[in-house]
């Protein structure tokens, strides 16, 4: 008995089966980049952040103005790239005196960290916890040598 022309017809079916291959191959290539890129505007924001702070650390007057200073930087260069500054913690450290961050000669190191939370992932659990990558940069400057002179 010989099959029916109509099951044995291939006609029509190579852009049908172009679609399908083509969707569950671009799928998880699109994912990829959406979720590399934002990675990678997170490792950025936190970078920027950590050298302005402590750019700004290093040129303040005293201590309550380089926090505020450095607090601003943070949070302008995470809004340049679109993250939220909760969940940021920023660490400073001062050496050789760790006491005086402002000492003359003295290095003045910022750390930033945060998580960048995954594209198009519900929260785990009902727990109100997305999946997030931790990202966290530091930069360290040195104050003048000339710092408290004027």
């Amino acid at each position: 008995m010989r099959p029916s022309r109509r099951w044995t017809n291939d006609e029509g079916s190579a852009s049908l089966e172009f679609i399908t291959a083509g969707f569950v191959l671009l799928l998880p290539l699109v994912y990829l980049v959406l979720t590399m890129s934002s990675i990678q505007a997170g490792a950025f924001a936190v970078e920027g952040a950590s050298r302005q702070a402590a750019r700004v650390y290093v040129q303040a007057p005293t201590i309550a103005e380089a926090n505020a200073a450095a607090s601003r930087a943070v949070e302008f260069a995470l809004a340049d790239y679109g993250l939220d500054t909760e969940g940021v913690t920023v660490t400073v450290s001062c050496r050789p005196n760790p006491g005086n961050c402002l000492q003359r000669r003295g290095f003045v190191t910022v750390r930033v960290a945060t998580s960048v939370p995954l594209p198009l992932v519900p929260p785990v659990l009902d727990l109100d916890v997305g999946l997030a990558v931790p990202v966290d940069s530091s930069a360290t400057q040195q104050v003048s040598r000339f710092a408290g002179a004027g």
